[in-house]
Parts: structure tokens; sequence; C-alpha cells
């Protein structure tokens, strides 16, 4: 076998192995859906495939420290999580909390910019919602997973007591 040919078929085993512990590990730590991905889910995401890709490519770094530095981002980003489900300090330190971006039917452009959002954005969301403009709206909240999510002015809100 040629020097090139040995180095496709490492290259094909380390990715292959890489891929299914991150699939089997992805399982054992619980991600959610797709759909439901954070900024932070996001983020480790694309940390774990840059943490891989040189153990993939056989390059300096070794299978090992590839599977080493994504057990690493796994459990950084378990304990993160966990951190944030009982602190809601950590969520407010970390931004992971929700955003309101419509209040009684007027677009909250500071918290709009703070996400990177334009009112089009949030125009689209709420037709999804079949709503067809924002001054039918009490609240639009932008929530941890992503979602954009709305409550009509017509809505009957418990109060807490």
């Amino acid at each position: 076998m040629s020097g090139q040919t040995k180095l496709f078929v490492e290259v094909v085993i380390n990715t292959t192995v890489i891929y299914a512990f991150l699939i089997v590990a992805i399982r054992l730590i619980g991600r959610r859906q797709l759909g439901q991905l954070s900024s932070l889910d996001l983020l480790i995401l694309i940390l774990l495939g840059s943490s891989v890709e040189t153990a993939m490519v056989r390059a300096s770094t070794s299978l090992k420290v590839g599977i080493v530095s994504a057990t690493t981002l796994l459990i950084l980003n378990k304990l993160l999580t966990v951190g944030m489900t009982k602190s809601k300090k950590m969520c407010r330190l970390l931004g992971a909390g929700p955003v309101l971006l419509v209040y009684d039917g007027h677009f909250l452009d500071e918290n709009l910019r703070r996400l990177g959002m334009t009112e089009d954005d949030v125009i689209e969301a709420i037709r999804e919602r079949e709503c067809g403009n924002v001054r039918e709206l009490r609240y639009a909240v932008f929530e941890a997973n992503g979602e954009i999510n709305v409550v009509y002015r017509s809505a009957v809100v418990a109060k807490e007591t």
C-alpha cells in the first residue's frame, strides 16, 4: 500500500471512530432536538468539530488527543448546562434567559440590538404564529432555545400571587 493510500485509510478510520464516539457521547449527554439548540449548544458543536479535525486528518495531533479534547468539551458543556439550570444568576450572567422583544405592541430596540436582531426578524416570527401586526401583541419573547413566543393583547394573563 502506498503512503498516500495508507494516509487515506487512516483518515477514514480516524474520522469514523471520532464520528461514532461523538454520536454515542452526545446521545449519552442527552442533547436536545436540533431545532431547540441554544447559542451555547451551537458553540459547543463548532468547538467539537474544531477539536477533532486535526486528529481526523492525521496532522500533528493524535486520535487520543482529539477524543480527550472532545470529551473535555462535552463534560464542560454538561456542567455548564447543569449549572445554568440550578442558578438563575449563572443564566443571567451567560445571557441564556428569555429576552423581551415586544412590549405592549412596541419593539424594544435595545434588546433587539443586543441580540443582533431586526424588527423584520421579529415580524417574520410573529407572522409564523399567525399574527398580522406587532400592535396585536402584549409580549414577544426570545426564549433561551432560540424560539420567539408571543402573547396577544387579547389573551388573559394570570397574575402571580
